[in-house]
């Protein structure tokens, strides 16, 4: 997106918040104005999220924020724009929304965007994404894969749940290793690893790190079993 459209994601007024059908928490539909520019996004506000046995309260929109920080540090640009700033319902997350079909999803695009399921496949792994279903895939207008509703993440314990089970066994592709293994000399550098505080706690982080050592010795997709 542009610089304008990213400023107006965070600063413009959110004039309009829709609920959406999906899900059992709040997530709107948004539209933010700044200057005449308009930008529509998803909002997930913190006080809308339902209590999860295994996730701790009001930590979902953090999240998703860290999953947009993790995409950015990997330069793999598969999580829209996202941001953490106040809304009508409060603190949450706010996503740019990707103008997409939504009868299309994993299903209509298995058997042919491998490079970019592989890719998308590889950052759950290394997000530990509890919860990617088929329609959090998501086809914009130019083709381009998405993936969205990353707040079941980072979990500390390895729980990886998945739709994506095309690539089982198979090795994960050298260029995504080059790039975990550059995250992980990057994560070493305290300006850069300070990006998730605040957003994952110590041991969240400790365990990002340890996935990363993981995925990179092991260097495969796991097979089910």
């Amino acid at each position: 997106m542009t610089q304008q459209e990213t400023e107006v994601l965070i600063s413009g007024e959110m004039v309009s918040c829709a609920l959406t059908a999906k899900g059992s928490n709040y997530t709107f539909l948004a539209e933010l104005v700044l200057d005449e520019e308009r930008v529509l996004a998803i909002y997930k506000p913190r006080d809308g999220e339902a209590p999860l046995w295994d996730f701790p309260s009001g930590t979902l929109y953090k999240r998703e924020y860290a999953s947009y920080v993790l995409d950015d540090l990997l330069g793999w640009d598969i999580i829209p724009k996202t941001i953490i700033r106040e809304g009508k319902y409060g603190i949450g997350s706010v996503q740019v929304f990707v103008d997409h079909d939504p009868h299309n999803n994993y299903y209509q695009v298995q058997d042919r965007h491998h490079d970019q399921l592989k890719k998308i496949a590889c950052f759950d792994l290394v997000a530990n994404n509890t919860d990617r279903k088929a329609d959090h895939i998501i086809i914009d207008t130019n083709d381009k894969l998405w993936g969205i509703d990353q707040g079941l993440t980072f979990h500390e314990d390895i729980k990886i749940r998945t739709v994506i089970w095309d690539f089982q066994g198979e090795d994960i592709p050298n260029e995504l290793l080059k790039d975990i293994e550059k995250l992980k000399d990057n994560l070493q550098d305290d300006s850069i690893s300070q990006r998730f505080e605040g957003l994952l706690d110590e041991r969240e982080q400790e365990s990002l790190q340890a996935r990363i050592d993981l995925f990179l010795k092991v260097g495969k997709y796991p097979s089910l079993g």
